[in-house]
C-alpha cells in the first residue's frame, strides 16, 4: 500500500510542480539507476520485474511528456557506460518503457544503438540501420515516435551512398502516408536535382522509384502548383540529349514519358505517343534534333490551347527556370528547348498574347545582352541566313551539333548565341500587331493606345534596340531586314515608328513602361536621316508635310540638351530641306544654322523667336502670310500630337509670342482644364507641363486678346481657379496662371474694365483662398503690378458704390455727416464678407509701391476709419486690426506724396480731406498699443505736411503717449515714440519764428508741459528705454534751450514724488541711482550745452524766492517781472521744505555732474577746456554770484531755524566751486583767486585758499608765466598769516590755511624761485619765537611751513639758524605742551629733521641740545607705541643724526651729552647709545682708526657704570650696561685682530687691577660673553688668558669650597650667581665655536675640576642652583667633553662627575645623573668606553634612598640604552 501512495505522490509532483535547477535530470537519473540496481539482483523473480515495469511505465511516460529532452540526455549518458550484457538487456527493458525507446535499441550487427547507426560514418552500418527501421515500421514492434522515423528517412534520402538512398526511398514509400504532399514533392525533386546519371547509372533505379511515388500516387491531383513544380523539374530529364537508347538518360526520358506524367499535366499531353513515333521513325543520328523540335512544337501547342491563366503561371515557372544559369548538358539543352517553346507560344494563329510575349522577350533580351560580345562577333553559314528569314524554327541539325559540342566539353558560347539568334528570329516572325493598333493616324500616340498596342510598340522598340546592338555583323543586318519586312514594311509606318524613337525619351508619364536611351534616340536619328535621304521626292514631300510626324519630331529635337541628338536631328532635316511643304519655311531657316544649333541648346528657341518676330509688327510684309501659316501648322501639331511631343514643341516655341499663338492654343488649354476637372483626374504629367507652358503665352504680347476675345479671359480665370495638384514638385495651374499677371502683362491690357475684372478676381480669390502659397502668390502679383488707386478705391467701396465710378466730384462736396449716413446704409446692405475683403486689400496695400494717384484713396480710407470707430451691431469682431491697416495705408500714402516730409501742394491733396481729429480720436478710443503706434507714426508724418492741424492736438497726443505708449517695453513702441517726437516736435519748434515774444513764451510753455509728460511717465518706462527717450526728446527740442528745463523737472519730480514713495533706508540708494541717470542724460549732449544748462539752472535758482512766503523775486532789480520767468517749479503748489530740498538737490547735482567721470571724459573728448571759449569763466562767475546770494541768505537767516540749511547749501555751492575750479585753466584761475582772497567774508577767503591748495596739489608742470602769477600771491598770503582779529576763531583757521598754502607754493616753486620765500622764513621764525603766545594749531602749521621752506632754501636759511634753532629747541623742551598736541609734536619733529637734513654742517653749536631733546623725546614717544607717527619721526631723526654728521662733530657732542645723561641715566642710556652704535656702524675704517683712542677712553668710562652704581637694582644696571656693551661690540666687530688685541687686554687689565672694584669683573665677563657670541671661533685667539682667571673665579664663588664672600656688598649671592652665569656662558661659547683645539690638556685639567665642582655649588638657593645647573652648567660640561676630544681626559671627567653621584645631597646626585646623560648624548657611541666605570655608580643610584633620584636613574639607563644601542639591564 505504501508503494502505491509514494507512486501517486511522485506522479502528483510531476504533474503539478515545475522541476527547475536540474531537478528533472536528477529525477530521471535516480529512476534509471534504481531500476537497473533493483532488476539486476540475482534472486529476483520475473513477476517482480514485470510488476516494477507496470508501475514505472506511467511515471516514465509522464516524465517524458513533461521534460522530453531530459530522458534522452540521461539515456545517452548511460548508454556509453553499460558494457555488461545483463545490464544491456535491462537498459533495453527500461527504454522500452519510453515512447522514444527504439532510438536507443542495440543493433545486433553493429553493436551500437539505432540512432547512432543511422548516423554512422560507414555506409553499410547506415544501410543496416535503415533496413532495421523498415522492419520496425512494417512490424510496428517497437514504440518509436513518428518524428524520429520521419527525420531519419529524410536525412538518409540525402545520403551520398546510392544503396542507402535506395533503402531510404523504399522506407519512404512504406511510411509515405505520414509525409505531406509538399514535403514529398520537395524531397523527391531534390533527388532529381542531385542525380548524376551520366556518372552513375545506379541513379536510374532511384529516379524510377521517385517518379513512381510522385506520379503514380495521387499526390499531384488537384494541385496545379505542385504539378507545375514537378513538370518544370522533370522536364530536363524528358529532353532528349543522347541518341544512345541504352544510356541512363535516355532510359529515364522514355520511362518518364510513359510514367503517366504526360496525362497528368496538360502541357505534356501527347508527348508519350510523340516520342514513341519519333523513336520509331527517325534515324539514330537525327533523333536528338527531331525529338527536341517535336517537343518544342508539342509544348507550344499545348500552352496555346490551354487555359490562359493557368498557362501564364506555367510560363512564369518556365521563365524562372530559363533565368537560372545552366551548367550541365541537361540544363543547357533544357534552356534552349524552353526558350524555343516560350517563343513559339507567344502567338496563336490569330493574334499575339502580349503578356506572354513581353515576359518572353524580356528573358530573351537578357540572355542576348549577357552574350552580347559573342553574338556581335559570330559568323554563321550563309545558308542559315535563309533559315533565319523563314518561319521554320530552329534547324534540327543545330540541336545535334550543339549536344555534340557540349559532350566534347568545348566552349559553346557561339552555339548558345546562334540558338538565341534563331529564337530572336522566330520571335520576330511570330509577333503580330494587334487589331487595335492605329495604322492610319498621323502620330502613333502611346498616351491614347490600348494596352496591347502599347505592349506591341514596346516590343518593337525592344527588338529594334536589341538588333541595333549588333548592327556591325551581317547576321544582325539580316535580322534588321527581317524586322522591317515583317513589321514596318510601309515607309510611312516606319517613320511613325522612328518619330516615337526620336521623341519618346522625353516622356514623363512613360505610358509604354520602357525607356528610350539617348544613344538609341541618336542612332534612330542617324538611321532615319539615312533612310530619308534614300526616299523618292514624292515620298519625301509627304514625309515633310503636316500629315507626317517627321517634321515636328525633328524640329523639337533641335532643342535637346544633348549635343549629339541636335547634330543628328539637323542632319535628318537637311534631307528634307528644299522640299515644298508646310514646314519648308522653318526647315530652310534652321538648316543653314546647323553649327550654332549643335553648339547651343537654347539657340533654336531664340532663332525661332527671331523668325516669327515679324508677326508682332504692325507693318505687314510679304512673308507675313506664309510665316503665319507655318506657325499655325506648328501650333496645329501641338493640338494633335502626343503630350510629350507637344511639350517639346512648346519648349522650342517658348519665345514665340503673339495673340495668334494664344488664340490657336486656347482649345488645348480648355480641353486640358476640363480634363483636370474629371474625377479621377486623367491628366498626364506631360499634359500638365504642356498646360503650364501654354499658360506662359499669356504675356504682354498677347494681353490685347483678353478684351478682343472674352473667351481667352474666361479660360484664364478658369485656370486661376484650378487648384488641383497635378504632380509632386510641380506648381498648381492656379499658381502658374497667377504668376503670369506680371507688371508688363497688366500694363499691356488696354481696357480698364478687364484690369478691374482681374483685380476683382484677385481680391475675391484672396478672400476665399485657403492655401497659403496661393495667398502669397497673389500678394507678390499685386506687389508687382502697377495699379491705379482709383481701381483699388472701387474695390474698397461697398458694392452699391462701385456702380457710380464718375461721382468723385460729388463725394468731395459731401459733408461728414452725409458720408457717415451713407456708409451706415451701405454696410447694412453688404453683410459679413465686406470687412474681410477690405482687410485683405488693405494688407496688400501695405507693401504696394507701384500705385498711381494714391491720394484718391484718402477720402475712402478716412470713411473706412470713421466706420471702424463707430461699428454697427452687424460688424461683429474686433476692428483694431483694420484700424491699424487703414492708418498704415494713410501713412504710406503720405510718405509717397511727400518723401521728405514737407508740405504737399493743394492740387495734389487738399488739407480738408485729411481728418487729423479722426486720427486723434482713434488714439483715444482704442486700447491696443499697436493701434496707438500706427496713429502716432501717422501723426508724426502729418505734422510735417499739415503742421497747423497737428499743433491743435499736440498736448492730447503727448499726454496719451505718456500714459500709454512709453510704458511698453518693445523695440517697436520705442521706435514709435522716437518717430513721433522727431516728426511732431520740429513742427512745434518751427512755429516759433522768433518774431513774437508772446509766441515764443507760448511755445516754451507747451514744451515745458511736453517735457513734464515725459518726466511724469519716466518711472513707468522700462529702465533701458528711459535714457534714449529723453535724449531723443531733448535733441529734437534743442538741448541749448531746453536741457535745463528737463533737469529742473527731474529734480522737481524727485523732490515731490520720489522722496514720498521711497522707504527710509532706500532714499540714499534711490538718489544715487537717479543722480547717475541724470548725469547720463546730460552727458549725451555737448559740454557747451551742459554748461549753458547749469548757468540757466543757477539763474533760475537765483530768481526763485528764499522762502515760499516771498512774492518778490530776488532779481527784482532786473526788468523781468514774475510773470516773465518761465513757470517750471510752481511755488504755489509746493511746500517751503520742498522748495529748500529742490534748491539743495539742484546744487548737489551740479556739483556731482562737474566731478563725474562721464563729464570729464566728455570735456577731454571734445578737446579740453580750450574748446569752452570763456564758458567756464561765465560759469565761475555764475557760481560765485550764486555763492554770494546764498552767503547773503546765510547772514539774513543767522537767527532763524533755517540757518543750518543755508549753511549746508553754501557748503554745497562751495563744493560746486571746487568742481568748476578743477575745470578752470590756470590762467583764468589765479586772478579769480586773488580777487577772492580780498573778499570781506572770512569763509570766502578760506574757500579761495582751499581752491588754490587743490590746484597746487595737482602736481602739474607750470609755465614760467603761471609760476610768476602764483608767486605774486605770497605777500597776500603772508598778510593773512600776520593778520589778527580778536575773538575770531575762524581767523586762526584761515591763518593755518594760508600757512599750508605757503608751504605748497614753496614745495612747488621754491627750488627755482627762492627769493620770495626768504621773507616767508623770516616771518615764520618770528611767529614761532617763544615769547609770542600763538595757538597750537597755528604754531604747528608754522613749524611745517618752516620745515618745507628751510629744506627748499638750503644755504639761504643759514642766516636764520641763530634765531630759528633756539626757538625750535625751546619749543621742544616744553614736554607737557608737546604731549598735549600730537600735531604740534609732529610738526616740531618735522621742522627739526628738515633742518638737520638740509644743514648738517651748520648745526654743531646746537648739537648737544638736539641730542638731549631727541633722547628726551624718544622716552616720550615710546609710550605712544612703536608704530605711532611721533615715534617713527623720532627714529628717523636719530638715524639722520647718526648717519649724516661726521665723527669729529658728533663724538665730542656725544661725550658731553653722556656726562649730562649719567646724572639721569634711567631710560636715557638706551636711546643715547643707539645713536652712537648706529654712528659707529656707518664710520669708515680710517675714521674708526683715527678716533679709536677717543672711543676707547669713552667706553672705559662708560663701562665703569656698574662699578659706579653698586647698590642699584641689578636688573636695571644690567639693562643699561648691555646698551653700552652692544655699542662697544659694534665697534669690536669693525676692528682687526691687531687693533682688537690691545683693546681686549686693556679691558682685561682694567677689570683685574688690584685696586679695581670687584663689580668690574661682572662687567668684563659679561662683555667677554657678548664678544664670544659675536666673534664665535675667532674669540679663541684671545681667550687663552681667561682660562686661569675663570678657574680661580669658579673656585672662589663655590660655597662648597669656601665661606668667604666674593663681593663686599649686601647682594653678594645675587652678584656671584650672575658672575657664575657669565663665566659658564662664555666658556660654553668658547667650547662650542672651538675649531683650533683651544682646550689643550693643561687648559682642560685647569678647568675640569672647577667646572665639575660647580655641581656641588648650591649658591643662591635651591631654585637658582637648579636653574644654573640645567641651563648653564650641564651644557657647558657636555660641550667641554666635546671640545676636549680626547678619551684620556674623558675618563677622569666622567669619573669626577660620577663621584658627585655619591654626594650626600640628593639634588647634587640628581644633577650628576643628568650630567652623565648629557655627556653620553654628546659623546654618543664613544661613551661606551666609559660605561664599565659608570655601571657600578648607576647600580648604586638604582637603589637610592631618594625616590626622585632612583626614577631619574632608571630613565638615564633607558636613554643610555637608546643612545648606545645596547641593553644595559643585564648589568643591574
Amino acid at each position: 500500500m505504501d508503494s502505491q501512495i509514494y507512486r501517486k505522490h511522485l506522479e502528483a509532483i510531476l504533474v503539478t510542480i515545475s522541476l527547475e535547477n536540474n531537478l528533472d535530470h536528477l529525477l530521471a537519473s535516480l529512476l534509471f539507476e534504481e531500476y537497473i540496481s533493483y532488476s539486476s539482483q540475482e534472486e529476483i523473480s520475473p513477476n517482480k520485474v514485470s510488476l516494477l515495469n507496470e508501475q514505472f511505465l506511467p511515471l516514465i511516460r509522464l516524465l517524458e511528456n513533461k521534460y522530453p529532452r531530459t530522458l534522452d540526455v540521461v539515456l545517452e549518458e548511460r548508454l556509453k557506460e553499460i558494457t555488461d550484457l545483463k545490464k544491456q538487456e535491462l537498459f533495453h527493458q527500461f527504454i522500452s518503457l519510453s515512447t522514444s525507446g527504439g532510438k536507443y535499441q542495440f543493433l545486433a550487427d553493429s553493436d551500437t544503438s539505432l540512432m547512432l547507426s543511422l548516423n554512422h560514418p560507414l555506409a553499410p552500418v547506415r544501410l543496416l540501420a535503415i533496413n532495421h527501421l523498415k522492419n520496425i515500421i512494417k512490424t510496428s514492434k517497437e514504440s518509436i515516435d513518428e518524428s524520429f522515423i520521419k527525420e531519419a528517412i529524410l536525412t538518409r534520402l540525402g545520403d551520398d551512398n546510392i544503396d542507402v538512398v535506395l533503402s531510404a526511398i523504399s522506407a519512404f514509400q512504406i511510411f509515405k502516408q505520414h509525409f505531406s504532399s509538399e514535403m514529398t514533392v520537395s524531397y523527391l525533386l531534390n533527388l532529381f536535382r542531385r542525380a548524376e546519371l551520366s556518372k552513375n547509372g545506379e541513379w536510374y533505379k532511384v529516379l524510377e522509384i521517385a517518379a513512381d511515388v510522385l506520379i503514380k500516387e495521387e499526390i499531384l491531383s488537384g494541385n496545379d502548383e505542385l504539378s507545375n513544380q514537378v513538370v518544370v523539374h522533370l522536364l530536363p530529364f524528358m529532353v532528349i540529349d543522347s541518341d544512345d537508347m541504352e544510356s541512363a538518360g535516355m532510359k529515364i526520358a522514355i520511362y518518364l514519358s510513359k510514367s503517366g506524367i504526360c496525362s497528368l499535366h496538360p502541357v505534356l499531353r501527347g508527348w508519350e505517343e510523340a516520342l514513341e513515333n519519333v523513336i520509331k521513325s527517325t534515324k539514330s543520328g537525327k533523333l536528338i534534333g527531331v525529338a527536341n523540335q517535336k517537343m518544342v512544337e508539342l509544348l507550344a501547342a499545348n500552352i496555346n490551347s490551354g487555359d490562359p491563366s493557368s498557362m501564364l503561371k506555367m510560363v512564369e515557372d518556365l521563365i524562372s527556370v530559363g533565368e537560372k544559369d545552366s551548367f550541365t548538358l541537361k540544363q543547357k539543352v533544357t534552356f534552349h528547348v524552353i526558350m524555343a517553346v516560350l517563343v513559339s507560344c507567344c502567338s496563336s494563329l490569330k493574334e499575339t498574347h502580349f503578356p506572354f510575349a513581353v515576359r518572353v522577350f524580356g528573358l530573351l533580351q537578357k540572355k542576348i545582352k549577357k552574350l552580347e560580345s559573342v553574338i556581335t562577333a559570330v559568323e554563321i553559314p550563309s545558308e542559315w541566313h535563309i533559315e533565319l528569314m523563314t518561319d521554320r524554327g530552329i534547324p534540327e541539325g543545330l540541336w545535334t551539333h550543339y549536344i555534340q559540342r557540349v559532350n566534347t566539353a568545348q566552349k559553346i558560347a557561339v552555339e548558345d548565341s546562334v540558338l538565341l539568334v534563331f529564337s530572336l528570329s522566330n520571335f520576330i516572325h511570330i509577333l503580330k500587331a494587334p487589331k487595335s493598333f492605329p495604322k492610319g493616324d498621323v502620330w502613333w500616340n502611346p498616351d491614347h493606345m490600348e494596352e496591347d498596342s502599347r505592349d506591341y510598340l514596346r516590343l518593337l522598340i525592344g527588338l529594334f534596340e536589341t538588333i541595333l546592338s549588333g548592327a556591325d555583323t551581317v547576321l544582325f543586318r539580316v535580322l534588321m531586314k527581317l524586322f522591317i519586312k515583317v513589321h514596318l514594311e510601309d515607309v510611312f509606318q516606319l517613320f511613325k515608328f522612328f518619330s516615337v524613337l526620336w521623341t519618346y525619351g522625353s516622356s514623363l508619364s512613360n505610358p509604354l513602361n520602357c525607356s528610350v536611351s539617348t544613344t538609341l534616340q541618336t542612332q534612330a536619328l542617324y538611321i532615319g536621316s539615312a533612310m530619308l535621304s534614300s526616299q523618292k521626292p514624292q515620298c519625301k514631300h509627304h514625309l515633310a508635310s503636316v500629315s507626317s510626324p517627321v517634321g515636328a519630331s525633328l524640329l523639337l529635337n533641335l532643342g535637346s540638351p544633348i549635343k549629339e541628338v541636335r547634330r543628328a536631328a539637323i542632319y535628318s532635316l537637311q534631307a528634307l530641306s528644299g522640299m515644298a511643304s508646310q514646314f519648308q519655311l522653318v526647315i530652310d531657316h534652321v538648316v543653314p544654322k546647323a553649327e550654332e544649333i549643335t553648339s547651343d541648346a537654347t539657340y533654336i528657341v531664340q532663332d525661332l523667336a527671331t523668325l516669327f518676330e515679324e508677326l508682332q509688327r504692325e507693318k505687314k510684309l510679304k512673308s507675313h502670310q506664309k510665316l503665319s501659316e507655318t506657325l499655325k501648322n506648328l501650333l496645329y501639331c501641338i493640338c494633335s500630337c502626343p503630350s510629350y511631343v507637344a511639350k517639346g514643341l512648346m519648349k522650342v516655341l517658348q519665345e514665340v509670342n503673339s495673340e495668334m499663338v494664344l488664340s490657336q492654343l486656347l482649345p488645348v488649354v480648355e480641353q486640358l482644364l476640363e480634363k483636370i476637372q474629371e474625377e479621377p483626374t486623367a491628366v498626364l504629367q506631360d499634359e500638365a507641363t504642356v498646360l503650364h507652358l501654354i499658360l506662359g503665352k499669356y504675356n504682354e504680347y498677347s494681353a490685347s486678346l483678353l478684351h478682343k476675345d472674352p473667351k481667352s479671359l474666361d479660360i484664364f480665370i478658369k485656370a486661376v481657379h484650378t487648384t488641383k495638384e497635378l504632380g509632386t514638385g510641380m506648381p498648381t495651374i492656379q499658381i502658374t496662371a497667377l504668376e503670369k499677371i506680371t507688371k508688363p502683362f497688366f500694363a499691356a491690357i488696354a481696357d480698364e474694365k478687364v484690369q478691374q475684372k482681374l483685380l476683382h478676381m484677385l481680391f475675391d480669390l484672396l478672400v476665399n483662398c485657403k492655401n497659403s502659397h496661393c495667398a502669397q502668390t497673389i500678394s507678390s502679383v499685386f506687389k508687382g503690378i502697377s495699379v491705379n488707386a482709383e481701381q483699388v478705391r472701387i474695390e474698397l467701396e461697398p458694392p452699391d458704390k462701385t456702380k457710380s465710378l464718375g461721382t468723385i466730384q460729388q463725394t468731395r462736396r459731401q459733408k461728414m455727416q452725409q458720408k457717415k449716413s451713407q456708409d451706415l446704409e451701405s454696410v447694412q446692405e453688404v453683410g459679413g464678407s465686406y470687412w474681410p475683403r477690405v482687410t485683405l486689400i488693405l494688407e496688400l496695400l501695405q507693401h504696394k509701391k507701384k500705385l498711381k494717384n494714391p491720394q484718391r484713396l484718402i477720402p475712402t480710407l478716412f470713411s473706412l476709419l470713421s466706420r471702424c470707430l463707430e461699428p454697427l451691431p452687424l460688424e461683429q469682431g474686433n476692428m483694431e486690426y483694420t484700424k491699424q491697416l487703414i492708418l498704415s495705408c494713410l501713412l504710406n500714402i503720405c510718405q509717397k506724396l511727400s518723401p521728405e516730409g514737407g508740405k504737399i501742394p493743394k492740387d495734389v491733396l487738399d488739407e480738408e480731406k485729411f481728418n487729423v481729429e479722426l486720427i486723434v480720436q482713434c488714439i483715444r478710443v482704442s486700447e491696443m498699443p499697436q493701434t496707438h503706434h500706427h496713429a502716432l507714426l501717422l501723426l508724426g508724418t502729418v505734422a510735417g505736411i499739415f503742421p497747423d492741424k497737428v499743433l491743435h492736438n499736440i498736448m492730447s497726443i503727448f499726454t496719451f503717449m505718456g500714459a500709454n505708449v512709453m510704458r511698453l517695453d518693445d523695440t517697436y513702441s520705442f521706435q514709435v515714440i522716437n518717430k513721433t517726437v522727431k516728426m511732431v516736435i520740429p513742427a512745434l519748434i518751427q512755429s516759433d519764428s522768433g518774431d513774437s515774444a508772446e509766441v515764443t513764451r507760448n511755445v516754451e510753455e507747451i514744451v515745458v508741459k511736453i517735457i513734464n509728460v515725459f518726466v511724469d511717465a519716466l518711472p513707468h518706462v522700462p529702465e533701458h528705454r528711459r535714457l534714449p527717450i529723453l535724449v531723443q526728446l531733448v535733441d529734437t527740442l534743442g538741448a541749448e534751450r531746453f536741457l535745463w528745463v528737463l533737469l529742473v523737472l527731474l529734480f522737481e519730480q524727485y523732490v515731490t514724488k520720489t522722496v514720498l514713495v521711497a522707504a527710509c533706508g532706500e532714499k540714499d540708494a534711490i538718489l544715487e541711482a537717479d543722480t547717475e541717470f541724470w548725469i547720463s542724460v546730460c552727458c549725451e549732449f555737448s559740454v557747451q550745452h551742459q554748461i549753458q544748462s547749469l548757468m540757466h539752472i543757477l539763474q533760475y535758482l537765483i530768481n526763485l524766492p528764499e522762502e515760499k512766503e516771498e512774492t518778490i523775486p530776488k532779481a527784482a532789480n532786473k526788468s523781468e517781472s514774475q510773470e516773465e520767468v518761465l513757470q517750471i517749479f510752481n511755488i504755489d503748489t509746493h511746500t517751503s521744505k520742498q522748495l529748500r530740498h529742490f534748491k539743495f538737490l539742484s546744487v548737489s547735482f551740479m556739483s556731482q555732474l562737474l566731478a563725474s567721470s562721464h563729464f570729464i571724459k566728455k570735456v577731454v573728448e571734445s578737446g579740453g577746456p580750450q574748446v569752452l571759449k570763456g564758458l567756464e569763466q561765465r560759469l565761475l562767475e555764475a557760481v560765485l554770484g550764486y555763492i554770494n546770494a546764498v552767503a547773503q541768505s546765510v547772514e539774513k537767516n543767522a537767527d532763524k531755524l533755517t540757518v543750518k540749511f543755508w549753511r549746508a547749501l553754501l557748503s554745497k555751492a562751495y563744493d560746486m566751486l571746487d568742481k568748476v575750479n578743477a575745470l578752470l585753466p590756470t590762467e583764468t584761475f589765479i586772478p579769480v583767486i586773488r580777487g577772492l582772497l580780498g573778499h570781506p567774508l572770512p569763509s570766502v577767503r578760506r574757500k579761495a585758499m582751499d581752491l588754490l591748495n587743490n590746484k597746487l596739489q595737482q602736481n602739474a608742470s607750470w609755465k614760467k608765466e603761471t609760476v610768476y602769477h602764483f608767486l605774486k600771491l605770497v605777500p597776500v598770503l603772508l598778510a593773512i598769516v600776520q593778520r589778527r582779529k580778536k575773538g575770531m576763531e575762524e581767523q586762526a583757521v584761515n591763518r593755518q590755511t594760508a600757512l599750508y598754502t605757503l608751504k605748497l607754493l614753496c614745495k612747488n616753486f621754491g627750488a627755482e624761485n627762492s627769493e620770495p620765500f626768504v621773507s616767508v622764513l623770516n616771518t615764520m621764525v618770528k611767529l614761532i619765537a617763544p615769547e609770542k603766545k600763538e595757538e597750537k594749531n597755528v604754531l604747528g602749521s608754522a613749524l611745517l611751513c618752516v620745515a618745507e621752506v628751510a629744506s627748499t632754501l638750503g644755504a639761504l636759511a643759514i642766516p636764520q639758524l641763530p634765531s630759528l634753532m633756539p626757538s625750535l629747541l625751546t619749543t621742544m623742551k616744553n614736554t607737557s605742551e608737546l604731549v598735549s598736541g600730537d600735531v604740534y609734536l609732529l610738526s616740531a619733529l618735522a621742522a627739526l629733521q628738515k633742518v638737520v637734513e638740509t644743514l648738517p654742517h651748520f648745526i654743531s653749536p646746537y648739537l648737544e641740545g638736539i641730542l638731549s631733546q631727541v633722547i628726551h623725546l624718544e622716552k616720550i614717544t615710546r609710550g605712544m607705541g612703536s608704530a605711532s607717527q611721533a615715534n617713527v619721526r623720532v627714529m628717523s631723526l636719530k638715524k639722520t643724526l647718526a648717519t649724516t654728521l661726521s665723527p669729529r662733530v658728533l663724538l665730542p657732542a656725544i661725550n658731553k651729552t653722556y656726562k649730562q645723561i649719567e646724572k639721569n641715566w634711567k631710560n636715557h642710556m638706551g636711546p643715547f647709545m643707539s645713536i652712537l652704535q648706529e654712528h659707529i656702524g656707518v664710520m669708515k675704517k680710517e675714521e674708526l682708526t683715527s678716533h679709536q683712542s677717543q672711543l676707547t677712553t669713552f667706553f672705559l668710562e662708560a663701562l665703569d657704570f656698574r662699578a659706579q652704581h653698586p647698590k642699584n637694582d641689578l636688573e636695571e644696571v644690567g639693562k643699561t650696561e648691555n646698551f653700552i656693551i652692544d655699542c662697544l661690540v659694534a665697534m669690536v666687530v669693525k676692528l682687526s685682530e691687531v687693533t682688537f688685541r690691545p683693546l681686549f687686554f686693556k679691558l682685561f687689565d682694567w677689570a683685574k687691577t688690584e685696586d679695581a672694584p670687584k663689580d668690574r669683573l661682572l662687567t668684563f665677563y659679561n662683555l667677554a660673553d657678548c664678544i664670544a657670541e659675536k666673534l664665535k671661533g675667532l674669540f679663541t685667539l684671545f681667550a687663552g688668558h681667561l682660562v686661569k682667571p675663570f678657574a680661580d673665579t669658579l673656585n672662589q664663588v663655590n660655597i662648597s669650597k669656601t665661606d668667604e664672600a666674593f663681593f663686599d656688598s649686601e647682594n653678594d649671592p645675587e652678584k656671584c650667581c650672575l658672575l657664575l652665569q657669565f663665566i659658564l656662558n662664555c666658556l660654553y661659547k668658547i667650547f662650542l665655536f672651538d675649531t683650533q683645539h683651544f682646550l689643550s690638556k693643561e687648559r682642560a685639567e685647569a678647568l675640569m675640576m672647577p667646572l665639575v665642582d660647580q655641581l656641588e655649588n648650591r649658591l643662591g638657593g635651591e631654585e637658582k642652583f637648579q636653574e644654573r645647573v640645567t641651563q648653564h652648567l650641564i651644557p657647558c660640561i657636555a660641550q667641554f667633553s666635546v671640545a676636549v676630544a680626547d678619551d684620556s681626559l674623558w675618563k677622569p671627567l666622567n669619573y669626577q662627575v660620577l663621584l658627585k653621584t655619591r654626594d650626600s645631597s640628593p639634588k647634587v646626585r640628581f644633577a650628576a645623573l643628568i650630567t652623565v646623560l648629557a655627556l653620553a648624548e654628546k659623546l654618543k657611541e664613544n661613551y661606551i668606553v666609559l660605561l664599565p666605570e659608570s655601571i657600578p655608580f648607576l647600580a648604586e643610584l638604582m637603589e637610592d634612598e631618594c625616590e626622585e633620584v632612583e626614577h631619574q636613574c632608571q630613565r638615564t639607563v633607558q636613554q643610555l640604552e637608546a643612545i648606545l644601542g645596547e641593553p644595559l639591564q643585564s648589568y643591574f
